[in-house]
């Protein structure tokens, strides 16, 4: 890959784990309820992952969708669950945590960089609804992160680029600034080249039809309307297609 380009993708299974690892990506990061954001896997999606995969695993620590602004308790049970990931392998954690003003808790994050070592920490699109981006960035690099998640502060990354950019030039190696969201296969290259990253993060997740004969469409389990008779899952050929894009 040009720039030695790291690809992880973002997911929700352990058969798109699989999928990925089999796809030629180097990393995935691991969660939960995509549709809120991402929040933290379970500990046996954890587990089964780390056993059928050998591809980097970044696990989600977030207890809840919503904002980022946590509770004692709330951050009482990102701790258990940063030890809970390291005890069944992971090889890095992912999290985001803003104060009511918009400003990153250092504190906190710092906290939970510590209890995490020797793992890697992402600072995840939090980021992205800070005050001020290169203030956040200065913050979550004097919390010990070693990566940051963003699009720029804007809601896809294909408008977001150049505020990417800028951020990867003032972060002087310091940390690694990684462009995510609303980027494809289409456009990967060009988000790339614009914003000079050398890590890329994207979603290739698929609608599945539930393999269920008998349905009760009516009745439903949540707040998605159908969501109880589709799963989404990442294709080892989604990947393995943004593989050989990359390697062009």
């Amino acid at each position: 890959m040009p720039k030695n380009i790291t690809l992880e993708i973002c997911l929700e299974s352990v058969d798109s784990v699989i999928a990925a690892d089999r796809g030629g990506a180097q990393r995935v990061e691991l969660c939960a309820n995509l549709l809120e954001g991402g929040t933290t896997p379970s500990a046996g999606t954890i587990r089964a992952a780390r056993e059928n995969a050998k591809i980097a695993i970044n696990v989600m620590i977030r207890p809840r969708g919503g904002d980022f602004l946590y509770t004692d308790t709330e951050f009482e049970s990102m701790q258990h669950d940063i030890r809970i990931a390291k005890e069944l392998g992971a090889d890095g954690i992912v999290l985001g945590l803003l104060r009511a003003d918009g400003t990153v808790d250092v504190e906190r994050t710092r906290q939970l960089v510590e209890q995490a070592r020797p793992l890697p920490v992402t600072f995840h699109r939090a980021i992205d609804v800070s005050r001020d981006l290169l203030e956040a960035l200065e913050d979550v690099i004097s919390a010990g992160v070693t990566r940051v998640l963003t699009s720029g502060g804007e809601p896809s990354v294909v408008d977001g680029a150049a505020v990417v950019a800028k951020m990867i030039g003032a972060a002087k190696g310091r940390i690694a600034v990684m462009p995510g969201s609303g980027i494809n296969p289409e456009n990967v290259l060009s988000i790339l080249e614009s914003t000079d990253a050398s890590e890329v993060h994207i979603a290739l997740e698929e609608e599945v039809p539930s393999g269920m004969q008998f349905r009760k469409a009516e009745i439903p389990m949540g707040g998605v309307d159908g969501r109880e008779y589709i799963r989404f899952v990442t294709p080892e050929t989604a990947v393995r297609n943004v593989v050989e894009i990359l390697n062009r």
